[in-house]
């Protein structure tokens, strides 16, 4: 790679035109905060923990980039193509990055609080154990991304494409994922994954993984929950009115005074999951299996639970057992 100095890049862009081609640079001055390099190809560069705050790379071809280290910090990344780009513990803290293209790039590690990633390409990226609290990923492509161990928090996913992405473990407290757009989270892995008040109005959740997520009161009016996992998760006080929870695994849930009006719950599996307090007017019970469930103080009638496939050792609203 050609290494130049900070003067003599900046030499180079003043005739450069209005597309500079810098492809390959190894920079040994990295602080290039405020400039602009809009439009610049910076292709294959080596821009490692150079200090880019406040510059302007819009539309700039950053593809296969090593920015890793490195401070972005308001930089303007707009329609900024980072294609297979690594940014493992970049600081892109309040970074504008909408329409930028980071498919399959590394981030791992990397800052994002606040950001903009408005229609933003992450494909395939990987973000595990980024920060991306109170980041706006509005309409965000995340399908197959990696954001396990990830902090989401107050972020506003609506509209964003999160199909088979992996999050497990991730920190979506307070996140935004439904509304008018809903959320598409078919297939993705959310096991242990902290949603405690997270909107998911009418989100696809089909055949995700919800194992041990905690959905205290968690907004899950409408959602697809067709064939989830929810082994173990925490439903405390959600809220599920009309949800289509058919063949969805709920054994051992926490769901004392989950509001489940109008669910639909076909085949799903209750096995030993707490169900106190629960609001189940008009949910349907066909062929579900409550062994040993807890519906004490449950609202629900004895035409619904005949519905059901199994009750084996279930304590019924009342507090009693159906017999043998």
């Amino acid at each position: 790679m050609a290494e130049i100095t900070r003067k003599e890049l900046v030499l180079a862009l003043i005739g450069a035109g209005p597309r500079p081609r810098l492809r390959g640079l190894d920079l040994t001055d990295p602080d290039l905060s405020g400039l602009d390099l809009s439009g610049a190809d910076l292709r294959e560069s080596n821009l490692s923990r150079a200090n880019l705050s406040r510059a302007d790379l819009s539309d700039a071809d950053l593809r296969g980039v090593n920015l890793s280290e490195a401070n972005l910090s308001r930089a303007n990344l707009s329609r900024a193509d980072l294609s297979g780009a690594n940014l493992s513990k970049a600081d892109l803290n309040r970074a504008t990055l909408q329409e930028a293209v980071l498919r399959r790039a590394i981030l791992n590690g990397a800052n994002m609080s606040q950001a903009d990633l408005l229609d933003a390409d992450l494909w395939r990226a990987d973000l595990t154990d980024a920060v991306l609290s109170g980041a706006a990923l509005w309409r965000a492509n995340l399908t197959d991304a990696g954001i396990s161990n990830a902090d989401l928090s107050g972020a506003n996913l609506i509209g964003a494409d999160l199909s088979r992405a992996d999050l497990s473990l991730a920190n979506l407290l307070g996140a935004h994922l439904g509304g008018l757009s809903r959320a598409d989270l078919s297939g993705a892995a959310l096991s242990g994954a902290n949603l405690l008040g997270a909107n998911l109005l009418g989100a696809n959740l089909r055949e995700a993984n919800l194992s041990e997520a905690n959905l205290t009161r968690a907004i899950l009016q409408g959602a697809d929950l067709r064939r989830a996992n929810l082994r173990a998760a925490i439903l405390h006080e959600a809220i599920l009115q009309g949800a289509d929870l058919r063949k969805a695994d709920l054994s051992g849930a926490k769901m004392e005074g989950v509001d489940l009006i109008e669910a639909d719950l076909g085949e799903a599996i209750l096995v030993g999951a707490d169900l106190r307090g629960a609001h189940m007017r008009a949910a349907d019970l066909w062929m579900a299996v409550l062994d040993q469930a807890d519906l004490r103080g449950a609202e629900l009638s004895g035409r619904q639970l005949g519905r059901a496939r199994s009750l084996k050792s279930t304590i019924l609203p009342d507090g009693t057992t159906p017999p043998d």
